[in-house]
């Protein structure tokens, strides 16, 4: 008897062991009663069921990370890259992701792959390489529509990696030269249309101003002095610049003498 005992307790403990099952709080459990759904999802925490009769399946509701392997895409302009991408997705309605489709991950990662070289397929290569942001969110709705029945969300796709032909990149670069060099002219013209500009302008002030002309030599030359040179070469016009610059002088001082000799003197004042 008592050995009966002891293993009708061992049996009790296996069915009870049988019969609860823990759910996480990121899972939900699918139960089936004898091949059939019996209510909806249930946890998360403790979830009791009739061992031998009923089975409860996980699901887990977390967002999944999904890479979609490097494939070769033929763009619009017929330029053969290789593309690769990573899809997020999540359950969303457990039931319909057990009873839909059979592997759901499986089955997202062969759609994504044919709707990326769908999409890809559609653009030329600048469009590809400049409009990423777009590529993802077509190629996302796209995934959404066709998975909706699974009770799958698609959260997010990226373009992961666009790798080029050897020849592309090449010439790619040597685009990208040619433009470079292309700004650096266009910026070099545009200074010297300035520069152009601003000696027009400063040569019409010494038109009207010769003096200024001529001290602008004279700056000059103190500018080669500085230079520590050992020879320093004077123009004859400038040679001519400094007579006239001294006889100016001279000019200036002798009529400041003479406006002090022609002044009256002061008036003394009266007692």
């Amino acid at each position: 008897m008592e050995i009966i005992a002891i293993v009708v307790v061992v049996l009790l403990l296996v069915l009870l062991a049988l019969s609860i099952k823990i759910v996480r709080q990121y899972e939900r459990a699918v139960v089936f009663r004898l091949g059939k759904i019996v209510g909806g999802a249930r946890g998360p925490g403790l979830v009791l069921i009739i061992p031998l009769v009923e089975r409860a399946q996980l699901v887990s509701k977390r967002i999944v990370t999904m890479p979609i392997q490097s494939q070769g895409i033929i763009t619009r302009d017929n330029v053969s890259v290789d593309v690769a991408a990573v899809a997020y997705f999540r359950i969303v309605d457990p039931i319909l992701s057990v009873v839909a489709i059979e592997n759901v991950s499986a089955a997202i990662n062969q759609i994504a792959q044919t709707t990326l070289r769908a999409v890809v397929g559609r653009h030329s290569l600048d469009e590809t390489l400049s409009e990423t942001e777009a590529i993802n969110k077509n190629i996302r709705e796209i995934l959404d529509v066709q998975t909706e029945g699974w009770g799958v969300e698609v959260t997010i796709v990226e373009l992961r990696d666009i790798q080029l032909p050897d020849s592309m990149k090449r010439a790619m670069a040597r685009e990208a030269e040619a433009e470079r060099e292309k700004r650096a002219k266009i910026i070099a013209a545009q200074g010297e249309a300035m520069a152009a500009g601003e000696l027009a302008r400063a040569s019409d002030v010494m038109m009207d101003h010769p003096l200024a002309l001529q001290l602008r030599n004279l700056q000059t030359l103190v500018e080669i002095a500085a230079d520590q040179n050992s020879t320093v070469i004077f123009p004859a016009p400038l040679m001519s610049t400094i007579q006239e610059l001294g006889s100016f002088l001279d000019n200036e001082r002798q009529a400041a003498g003479a406006r002090r000799a022609v002044a009256p003197p002061p008036s003394e004042p009266s007692v």
